[in-house]
């Protein structure tokens, strides 16, 4: 196989990484100061693909690419591995965790049957012994809610239906309400109770077959989109927002849902 604009990508960013030639700004990152990028870039490609948006997703997996290289770069300044080492890595890994392509095993296989595989093969390799692996606490919080919540179901530790959930998220609210009415609010607690409920709301939309992160994802578009219009409302009256106090600027937001209904 022959891929020259991959290989020019390579060394793209071997020049910019170039201790004396290379650009100062790529000279001064390292793996930590580059993480943030990263997020950003693969969110943007989930947005991008959301839409449906080829082009998009064309350019935002070049920025993902680029995030790819330019850490594989930092990795091999470092003398600890480079693109060629991780491109290892990444194929033993398909070629181990797929038996029934690159091995004996039976080829007609289902997909869920290749998913157990491949967290069976998974657990091996990394000496997994626990139920749950604590690499589920990586991903972002109510992604990780939902995940833990997944993983449980599989071995029967799971509420039999929403109904139970909610009256468990009935629970954890009141138990929450009660630390915040509590004469010498304890901080942590709050705290520690917040995180409890949002947990059993979580497994709660699970259990209706709602991705809790897909649906907040969901409500802060809506809850954006009303802001703007509300905005622009505001703007048609010649009034600005900066002046404005909360109780008027609910009466513009009321406008908003009300024309939303219609």
């Amino acid at each position: 196989m022959n891929y020259p604009q991959l290989e020019r990508a390579i060394e793209v960013i071997a020049k910019l990484r170039h201790p004396q030639n290379g650009c100062p700004w790529d000279l001064k990152q390292t793996h930590t100061s580059l993480l943030k990028f990263l997020i950003e870039e693969a969110y943007e490609f989930v947005h991008a693909a959301e839409s449906e948006d080829s082009t998009h997703m064309e350019e935002e997996l070049g920025d993902l690419l680029l995030q790819v290289l330019l850490h594989s770069q930092v990795g091999k300044d470092n003398g600890n591995f480079d693109i060629e080492s991780v491109a290892r890595t990444l194929a033993d890994k398909m070629e181990l965790r797929h038996p029934h392509v690159f091995g004996d095993v039976d080829a007609n296989i289902t997909s869920e049957q290749v998913k157990d595989n491949w967290q069976t093969i998974k657990r091996a390799e990394k000496g997994i012994t626990t139920k749950i692996d604590d690499g589920v606490l990586n991903f972002p919080a109510l992604f990780s809610a939902n995940k833990i919540g997944e993983k449980t179901n599989r071995f029967g530790f799971d509420w039999p239906g929403p109904s139970e959930v909610e009256e468990v998220v009935r629970e954890e609210w009141e138990e929450f309400k009660a630390e915040l009415d509590c004469k010498t609010p304890d901080q942590s607690k709050i705290k520690e109770e917040f995180g409890d409920f949002l947990f059993s709301v979580a497994q709660l939309g699970r259990h209706l077959n709602i991705n809790p992160e897909i649906a907040l994802k969901h409500a802060n578009e809506k809850f954006l989109r009303r802001f703007h219009h509300m905005e622009r409302l505001i703007e048609n009256d010649s009034k600005s927002i900066d002046d404005m106090n909360q109780t008027e600027m609910d009466i513009y937001w009321k406008k908003v849902k009300e024309t939303e209904k219609l």
